[in-house]
């Protein structure tokens, strides 16, 4: 049936689609603000707020947000990225009214009591232990702060230890009463929803009408390169290998995600073949491209035991090399196409994903593209266009390399700088 969309008077953007015969619907609240809008000192203070909020606004206590969800077996939650923050809920048709209502008032309205901070401050620093003991994760964190290094965009989403502990209220206030502001904010929603009366609903909610959010400062990111080692008493040694790719903006994006799938995306790519199924070299491998508002990076993640570091990064390099230098075959590009037409089509299957694509699209794009667009974009990928692009992203290019675990003995300078 397609998405509709609405601009409220006071700037909220309302994205909705209704899906027959479903009885549940999944809707989000989105807001434009993420890791890379912070002063260096206030490092994670998006993602502490995303926490904060839960904890209570004057009409609604922590307690009862959770006694509310769980009474109709809803499920309420959010995430952070370096651009956004996601307020999430999937819920029965009935229990739509009151999951907005109460995400708008933790978006609005939130007290952010000095003993609340204080609280969820030890949860936020728990949170941040967590993830650097998951060494598959805070890879990609170590290299992204050594690609884009002096740059808010490298800068973990969750901040550090040092920078959560030192956060004053004071500060996180400020943050929240700058960023979170109803012009700066996209509500999407996808199952049994009625778009008029959804939007009458978000009319309500979001009342306001105060100005916008500040805009987002600073030059572009400029990727740099660097090798970064970071020994662990581990069994691997986990790997990213990369360089800056795309913007999200760019058209040239739907070429590098069929150059993507073909190299490292999928069971059959270059990558996966050659060095998991052919010489059991590792497990994990797999590339990505992912674009952000003004920078991008194309990445190669590998976990291999540290005396195979040196041969599994010498033959990425050489799948790299082949790609740039002559392409993927016809067969590679109509397997990677319909990879990403079922992908696609398989996703947006579900109410959730599809919340998130208008959601995302709206807020990062400014339009949403319909499922027959996209497929017509995936489709028109020719070789020729895969090619152009790999000598754009992967030819020449300034790779840097981040690893986490044991001791390695050999030497891995040489896969840093540009391309032989």
């Amino acid at each position: 049936m397609g998405f509709r969309r609405t601009e409220l008077p006071n700037g909220v953007r309302v994205l909705t689609e209704h899906l027959p015969g479903q009885r549940s619907a999944s809707l989000g609240a989105w807001v434009g603000t993420g890791s890379r809008d912070e002063e260096p000192e206030a490092a994670g203070a998006t993602h502490f707020l995303e926490h904060l909020v839960f904890k209570g606004t004057p009409t609604r206590s922590a307690l009862q947000i959770a006694q509310d969800f769980d009474a109709i077996g809803g499920d309420l939650n959010a995430f952070t990225t370096k651009e956004l923050t996601c307020f999430h809920a999937r819920v029965l048709a009935k229990d739509v009214p009151m999951t907005l209502e109460t995400i708008a008032d933790m978006l609005q309205n939130a007290t952010l009591t000095p003993d609340d901070v204080e609280a969820e401050r030890s949860v936020v620093l728990e949170e941040i232990a967590m993830h650097e003991d998951t060494p598959d994760d805070i890879v990609y964190d170590v290299f992204h702060e050594a690609l884009w290094a002096g740059h808010a965009l490298g800068r973990r989403v969750q901040g550090y230890a040092s920078t959560i502990e030192a956060m004053p209220r004071d500060v996180i206030s400020s943050f929240y009463q700058a960023h979170y502001r109803p012009r700066g904010i996209v509500v999407s929603a996808a199952g049994a929803i009625e778009h008029d009366a959804f939007c009458d609903l978000v009319a309500r909610c979001f009342p306001a009408a105060r100005a916008a959010p500040p805009s987002r400062a600073g030059d572009a990111p400029v990727g740099t390169t660097s090798l970064e080692i970071v020994r662990r008493d581990i069994e691997q040694v986990h790997l990213v290998y990369g360089t800056p790719g795309l913007r999200r903006s760019d058209e040239r994006r739907w070429a590098i995600g069929v150059l993507n799938v073909a190299l490292g995306g999928g069971m059959s790519s270059r990558l996966f073949q050659e060095i998991r199924e052919k010489r059991g070299l590792a497990y994990a491998i797999g590339s990505s491209h992912q674009g952000f508002a003004d920078a991008g990076a194309f990445t190669v993640y590998a976990g291999c035991s540290p005396e195979r570091a040196h041969q599994v990064l010498t033959l990425i390099r050489e799948q790299v090399d082949a790609v740039t230098a002559a392409g993927i075959t016809d067969e590679e590009l109509e397997r990677a196409r319909t990879h990403l037409r079922g992908i696609l089509l398989v996703s947006l299957d579900d109410s959730t994903a599809l919340m998130s694509h208008l959601g995302r699209s709206e807020l990062y794009h400014d339009e949403v593209l319909e499922t027959e667009d996209m497929i017509r974009r995936i489709e028109a990928v020719t070789a020729d266009d895969v090619r152009e692009v790999a000598g754009v992203v992967l030819a020449d290019a300034a790779w840097s390399l981040a690893a986490i675990g044991p001791a390695i003995d050999a030497d891995l300078s040489g896969f840093v700088g540009e391309a032989a």
